[in-house]
This record gives C-alpha cells, sequence and structure tokens, in this order.
C-alpha cells in the first residue's frame, strides 16, 4: 500500500486538529510491518522542518493566553465554594506554568512525542530527493498553469511531480488539508484534473483523505488503537514465520503485551498448533511460558486447538525426557 502524507498533515500535530496522535503510531506499526509505503518527498521534509517551530509557537501562544483570571464580588467569600475555586485556580495557575516549562525543554531538545514519531516515521519511509529534472517540471506547471500550487510556490507541484515520477504503478492514499489539492467544487473531493492526470501516468487509482484517521477509519476499521494494532500485527507474523529465530522474536514482543481479545487469544494459540516453526520449539522457555499464560484464558480457548497443542506439548516433553536419558 503507497501511501503520501502531506507537510500540513505532519504540523497539525503541533498545533490544534482532532486526529490523535496515535494516529501517527498506528502508521509506525504498519510501516514496520511493510503493509505501508510511505512516500516523503524531500520538499516535504524541508517544509516541515522549516515551518515546526512557526507552528509550534502559534499553538504555544493559544496555550499562554489560556488563564482563569476569575472575578469574585465581596459577597462570595464567606461561603466555602469560594475558598475551593480560589484553591483550584492556583493550582492551574502552577500546572499551567509547569506545563509550559516542560514543553519549552522538549521543544527546544526535539523530544516531544510528535518530533520522535515523525522522525521515526521519516527514517523508514521511501525518500524522493529533488532534482534538477524534477524542479524544471514543476516550474513549467506553474508557469503553464496546471495545478497543483500558486504562482509563486513550487512546493506543492515539485511533491505532485515527485510523487508521479517515483511511487510505482500502484493505487496511492493521499492524504493532504491542502486546498491546492481538491476540488474547487468540494473541497473534500481531489482535483479531478490531477485525479486523471494520475490514473493517465500510472494506470491506477489515487484516494483522497482530507485527515490521517479518515484513511484508518477506511482502510483498517477495526483498529483503534496503535497498542492493538501492534498486536495484531505481531500474531500474523507469528502464524507466517519462518524461523526459529523470528518465532523468538516475535513471541519476545508478544510477551510484552496484555489485555489480549478473545479473537487475538484464539489467533496466537491458532499459530502454536498449526506453524511448525513455533512447535517444534515448544520446549523453548520463552515460547512455552508465553502459551501457559495464554492457556490462562482457556475457558474462551478453542477446544479443538487446545487438544492439538496439549499433544504437541507431549510430544515435545516426550522428546526431551529420551534426549536426557540419552545422555
Amino acid at each position: 500500500m503507497k501511501l503520501f502524507i502531506d507537510t500540513n498533515i505532519y504540523l497539525s500535530f503541533y498545533h490544534f486538529t482532532s486526529d490523535d496522535l496515535d494516529e501517527l503510531g498506528k502508521l509506525a506499526v504498519i510501516m514496520a510491518d511493510g503493509t505501508v509505503t510511505l512516500y516523503v518527498p524531500e520538499q516535504v521534509a524541508d517544509e516541515f522542518q522549516r515551518n515546526r517551530e512557526a507552528k509550534i509557537a502559534q499553538a504555544l501562544k493559544q496555550l499562554k493566553g489560556q488563564r482563569l483570571n476569575l472575578q469574585f464580588p465581596q459577597l462570595c467569600k464567606d461561603y466555602s465554594e469560594y475558598n475551593a475555586m480560589r484553591i483550584s485556580q492556583k493550582k492551574f495557575e502552577q500546572a499551567h506554568a509547569e506545563l509550559l516549562e516542560k514543553l519549552a525543554i522538549d521543544i527546544s531538545e526535539k523530544t516531544l512525542k510528535a518530533d520522535k514519531t515523525i522522525a521515526m516515521l521519516f527514517e523508514q519511509s521511501s525518500h524522493i530527493p529533488n532534482s534538477d529534472e524534477l524542479v524544471q517540471k514543476a516550474r513549467l506547471r506553474i508557469e503553464i498553469g496546471r495545478p497543483p500550487g500558486k504562482k509563486d510556490s513550487l512546493g506543492d507541484a515539485l511533491n505532485w511531480e515527485a510523487l508521479l515520477a517515483t511511487v510505482p504503478r500502484e493505487n496511492l492514499y493521499f492524504v493532504s488539508d491542502d486546498k491546492d489539492y481538491c476540488s474547487p467544487l468540494r473541497d473534500d473531493l481531489f482535483s479531478r484534473y490531477l485525479e486523471d492526470e494520475w490514473k493517465k501516468t500510472k494506470g491506477s487509482d489515487l484516494r483522497f483523505y482530507k485527515r490521517l484517521s479518515l484513511f484508518f477509519e477506511d482502510m483498517f476499521p477495526t483498529i483503534k488503537l496503535s497498542g492493538e494494532l501492534e498486536k495484531e500485527v505481531l500474531i500474523r507474523q507469528l502464524a507466517v514465520s519462518s524461523s526459529f529465530a523470528k518465532t523468538h522474536i516475535v513471541v519476545g514482543k508478544l510477551s510484552n503485551h496484555s489485555g489480549f481479545t478473545v479473537d487475538q487469544l484464539n489467533a496466537i494459540l491458532e499459530a502454536y498448533v498449526s506453524n511448525n516453526q513455533v512447535n517444534w520449539i515448544l520446549s523453548d522457555p520463552d515460547v512455552r511460558g508465553f502459551i501457559e499464560w495464554i492457556l490462562g484464558n482457556r475457558q474462551v480457548l478453542n477446544p479443538d486447538n487446545l487438544s492439538k497443542l496439549a499433544m504437541l506439548m507431549q510430544n515435545e516433553d516426550a522428546q526431551e525426557v529420551v534426549i536426557d536419558d540419552d545422555f
């Protein structure tokens, strides 16, 4: 799955957006799994770095202006509620000041959660460097009046030309809140001109989303949290593990999670009974310990698979006894 996210979407996680940072966390998981390839043109990475501080400054200005400047008439002061509200006001002011102080440090050191997550996404992405050819194509688009972009800026045109030149002939999932990519008729629709150009050039479709959360709602509707998505990905990896080494890695990561659903528990059990790269090393402490922990929920586990697992565990135990006797 090929994905492009415009600069304004990344920057929105430093300002006010209805999307939660967990959306970026979910993206990191499915990128690590290989489900999604994220394309980051050099122009996007550069725009992000240039505009990060300005976007943060706008958000901080609004945050600093949020104060509880409460005014009380004299007639309130004989009531216990007045004292309670005064105490709450002081607590708010103290917490507000401490929050701003901590934010200032993390902003300076680029250790905000958004900083860390976006840096990881960029690192794992397919980077598209600028070139003289791409710049010339973008400049020509602007000069002859083709969308996207404005006459005084090559940014959008450069990103579009980079995607046209680099993304394989596959469907592209495009996330942007930039009106330059939108239809003049409705800003929730992609530009018909650009959509037709993509189909003609790439022989594939382009699916457009205004927010990252809308992409996840459409393509991964059952996944609500990044932690849940990571568990789903790891369980799929366990089911198709092709080596003992891979099994140990996946079991180790799964062991760090808890709160598995009934479906997830049964999927893990199924992987243990059906994949010989898992059940052939049932005697290994980590593999054995994890399934024994899963068996603590045997009341919701598939009875047939429980029976199969019991036989596999007995066989593994019997083999260990034979090996010990040989020594």
